[in-house]
């Protein structure tokens, strides 16, 4: 039982059966310093209220995202702080139970990228629209980087739609060397096959049944799923789109992500002379930031 809670029926104890305070601790089994004690930490009012803010605005993030938003605020906070006043505020997040699931050998000719658009993941995402009807979303993630630099939204997509976007997005943030892809139609079709050898990108199968030999892309939809389909309505495709792209430009410059130092993707991709992504691993005591670019 906490202390509080003690003091609570100390005090209702007192008011009920008229006794002393002495009498009333030893009946709950408080002790009277503690009942007599009174803290003397700052009041921290206006760091939950922002705790809370931030939980409501990105209901998908946890405790030590919103302390490295909370860091980049200017707050400063020591991350267990974060941690005891998130669950005071009963934020945490409910996880489902995970499924048993089989440790996939990947391919042994595969190595981690070294640098931005070295290798590229895709994939196809499927929701619908407040009317029922359905769409698919093509998503793309820069395996370095964990960038996302399209996702196009269609109610068809058929292979000359996958070059016209691949086309379109190359031009803005450049062609990758190798793009990794499951055994979908539109993937293994000619007309994606001859944009690829015409721009030497090499095109690299999943194995069939095998969704984890693309796992950067499957984790991108899993998190795509969480924090902007599910959390949406789309009125319609121009909706979707704007909401996709909304979402997408967030993830990218605003972001955190665990995997590259709890920095967004952008400040990765776009960095200069990074041959490898910075460890995940946290300092308390350090401010995350980045410099914006572009």
């Amino acid at each position: 039982m906490r202390p509080g809670r003690k003091r609570q029926l100390v005090d209702e104890a007192r008011t009920e059966w008229k006794v002393s305070i002495r009498r009333a601790c030893e009946v709950v089994g408080a002790v009277r310093s503690t009942y007599h004690y009174r803290s003397v930490r700052p009041d921290q009012a206006s760091l939950r209220k922002r705790i809370r803010e931030i939980a409501e605005a990105r209901v998908r993030f946890g405790y030590r995202r919103i302390y490295v938003l909370l860091c980049r605020e200017g707050w400063r906070v020591n991350e267990k702080r974060v941690y005891r006043l998130y669950r005071e505020e009963r934020l945490q997040l409910r996880k489902k139970t995970p499924r048993r699931r089989v440790k996939a050998a990947l391919r042994d000719d595969r190595t981690p990228p070294s640098r931005a658009n070295e290798v590229w993941s895709m994939d196809f995402v499927h929701d619908q629209l407040a009317t029922g009807r359905k769409m698919r979303v093509l998503t793309v993630v820069d395996a370095f980087s964990r960038y996302a630099p399209v996702l196009d939204a269609r109610f068809a997509y058929r292979a000359e739609d996958v070059v016209r976007t691949l086309d379109q997005t190359c031009k803005r943030t450049g062609y990758p060397k190798q793009i990794r892809v499951d055994q979908g139609s539109e993937f293994i079709s000619r007309d994606l096959d001859l944009w690829a050898y015409q721009h030497d990108v090499t095109l690299d199968f999943s194995r069939p049944g095998k969704p984890t030999d693309n796992a950067f892309i499957e984790s991108f939809n899993g998190k795509f799923r969480a924090e902007c389909l599910n959390a949406h309505w789309f009125l319609g495709l121009e909706d979707a789109r704007e909401k996709l792209e909304a979402w997408r430009r967030d993830y990218n410059e605003l972001r955190p992500h665990s995997a590259i130092g709890n920095k967004p993707p952008a400040a990765l991709h776009y960095a200069t002379g990074v041959s490898s992504p910075p460890g995940a691993k946290r300092d308390e005591n350090s401010t995350p930031g980045w410099s914006k670019v572009g």
